[in-house]
């Protein structure tokens, strides 16, 4: 079922309860002739299926059409059922009108209604039937205006959240450029040296020179690599100055240590020793860490956490777990947002939640590629 369908059968809903509803108490109450009653009522409640589409026009028309009633059938006052459409007519003129244009079609019930009492009712009418007729109107159509208004807010705040995703996302995709800059920059500044030290062994001794050059082949195949995924990325225009190198798995004891330092008990599992990774590989998993303990110190349930790296020829694989006790707070989740973004533009795979032994898990893979 589309979007569309959907929308409709929902809005549906009600206006064929109140039909089924109306049709079975103007049976129930016998006068004559309740079938007019009963098809008017049906009448104005389709119209009112429709009501999302053109508010002004329908639930106007749905109105007038119900106030037909005492023109063919019984009184208003003798049947329930034509006050809950009432109601849910004036309380779409609100919510589905744009602007106070809504107000006409009030306006023109409030006519059909006073034509009713001069012309077909022949009781005593006096300033309560007017009151009573605002009764009726004004808490619908208030409660209708409360409720766009809400709905216009949750829209501009979903709009707000959607434009702080992307900003974090892109803050992330910087970031991830900045260090593969410097990677590759370290890459190029490599490959420099070790050619002209290969230029100065190539006579003297060519075995030397060979190993020095195919270093530098894998060197650049590596910075070619970095590039593809450099390129994916949007470069930095902050003008930040990198003056410090890019980390990696290597500062891996540093950064646990910074942490315990702060009150978090950390229990790392390692594979010893880890193989040399690609650059691009090397931070981003220095960076995945880095946001899992960071959340397991602000959010989790207790000071504990628990990190595991293990690495296969082809995979990295990550996980980071820690208590959640379901009422610590969850954050902004635009750490996890960036996680998501740095794991997707290397290929990689990211998953996380709150698993049935009550701990928050995070796994991340990400692929390892050979040179």
């Amino acid at each position: 079922m589309t979007i569309a369908w959907r929308i409709l059968a929902r809005d549906a809903a009600l206006p064929v309860a109140l039909a089924m509803v109306g049709v079975a108490e103007m049976a129930a109450m016998g006068s004559h002739p309740w079938g007019f009653g009963a098809v008017l009522e049906v009448v104005a409640c389709a119209l009112l299926v429709f009501r999302r589409r053109n508010p002004l026009v329908l639930a106007t028309l749905a109105t007038v059409v119900l106030l037909a009633i005492p023109w063919v059938g019984p009184q208003l006052d003798e049947a329930s059922v034509p006050i809950p459409i009432w109601a849910l007519a004036v309380f779409s003129l609100a919510r589905w009108v744009r602007d106070l244009r809504g107000l006409v079609g009030v306006a023109v019930m409030a006519a059909v209604v006073f034509a009713d009492y001069a012309f077909v009712d022949q009781r005593h009418h006096n300033w309560s039937d007017v009151i009573f007729v605002a009764a009726l109107i004004a808490p619908p159509y208030v409660l209708g205006r409360l409720t766009r208004r809400l709905a216009e807010q949750k829209g501009l705040l979903e709009h707000n959240q959607e434009l702080v995703k992307r900003e974090a996302v892109r803050a992330e995709r910087d970031r991830i450029a900045r260090e593969l800059h410097d990677v590759i920059a370290h890459s190029v500044s490599a490959m420099v040296v070790q050619t002209a030290a290969a230029q100065d062994l190539v006579r003297s001794d060519p075995d030397s020179a060979e190993q020095i050059l195919a270093t530098v082949a894998a060197t650049g195949r590596r910075a070619l690599s970095e590039t593809g995924t450099l390129l994916h990325v949007i470069r930095d225009h902050a003008d930040e100055l990198g003056l410090q190198p890019a980390p990696g798995l290597a500062d891996l004891p540093e950064l646990v240590e910074r942490f315990r330092a702060d009150g978090l008990n950390v229990a790392v599992d390692v594979d010893e020793p880890l193989p040399v990774l690609p650059a691009g590989v090397d931070v981003s998993a220095y960076r995945i860490v880095q946001e899992a303990l960071t959340n397991a110190l602000r959010y989790g349930a207790d000071r504990t956490a628990a990190l595991r790296l293990s690495c296969t020829p082809t995979v990295l694989s990550i996980r980071a777990s820690n208590p959640s006790n379901g009422s610590s707070g969850l954050g902004s989740g635009l750490g996890l947002l960036g996680i998501a973004e740095r794991v997707s533009l290397l290929g990689g795979s990211l998953s996380h939640g709150i698993g049935s032994d009550g701990r928050f898990q995070l796994d991340a893979t990400l692929p390892v590629a050979t040179p």
